[in-house]
């Protein structure tokens, strides 16, 4: 996973502020997304000038990106030296946050908008997400390949793109869950997804075209 931007120490008052205005950027950007929400916006919600955010971020751009790793902080928060894992058990953490999701829509829908933002011309935030999915894609080929050496599977052709795979459809469904929450229950919908590729990379099923008459 990306690695928060290290800073000086700071005494308690200052980091349980800037904890404050961490998640309240994440409702902002949440909602209003990373070029309408604006510093004003954030200060307004947490009683300070927008000359106190500054102090805290230095620029709008600090804080949009320590806002991305706000969120990895906490998918991590509760594992093993706060790392992702390896092997099976990378799968069932992806499952394992999927529902811990379905707790905290402020933060998805954050993610979401600025991963959407971040694909357009001098984004801050298009580096933040170039190095996650490069970094998740081979953390997740790697977690396959530990999985096919204990099943015995030695056609591993398929793993580039199930690892893919696995990233786009846990980010298409929180658009949808977001969209339609009351339809989509994004943990077992993504349970489903996951397991059915981790699946097709350990047993195949013949291609689509193979059931063409």
């Amino acid at each position: 996973m990306p690695k928060a931007v290290k800073d000086k120490p700071r005494s308690r008052a200052a980091q349980l502020k800037r904890a404050e205005i961490l998640k309240a950027a994440v409702d902002i950007f949440g909602s209003k997304g990373s070029t309408n929400g604006t510093l004003a916006d954030v200060a307004e919600q947490v009683g300070l000038t927008h000359a106190g955010v500054l102090h805290h971020f230095g620029s709008k751009q600090r804080l949009l990106l320590e806002v991305l790793a706000y969120r990895d902080q906490a998918d991590v928060a509760e594992l093993h030296e706060s790392h992702i894992p390896g092997g099976l058990e990378l799968f069932l953490h992806l499952v394992r946050t999927a529902f811990v999701n379905e707790t905290r829509p402020g933060i998805v829908q954050a993610y979401t908008v600025l991963s959407s933002e971040s694909v357009t011309d001098g984004h801050p935030g298009r580096p933040y997400f170039e190095d996650r999915y490069t970094t998740l894609r081979r953390e997740v080929s790697e977690a396959f390949a530990v999985l096919c050496e204990a099943e015995g599977v030695t056609d591993t052709s398929t793993v580039a793109a199930a690892s893919a795979s696995i990233l786009a459809v846990m980010d298409g469904l929180q658009l949808q869950w977001l969209l339609h929450p009351e339809i989509v229950e994004l943990g077992a919908a993504s349970e489903f997804a996951i397991t059915a590729i981790v699946n097709a990379v350990l047993n195949p099923a013949p291609p689509l075209k193979s059931y063409q008459h």
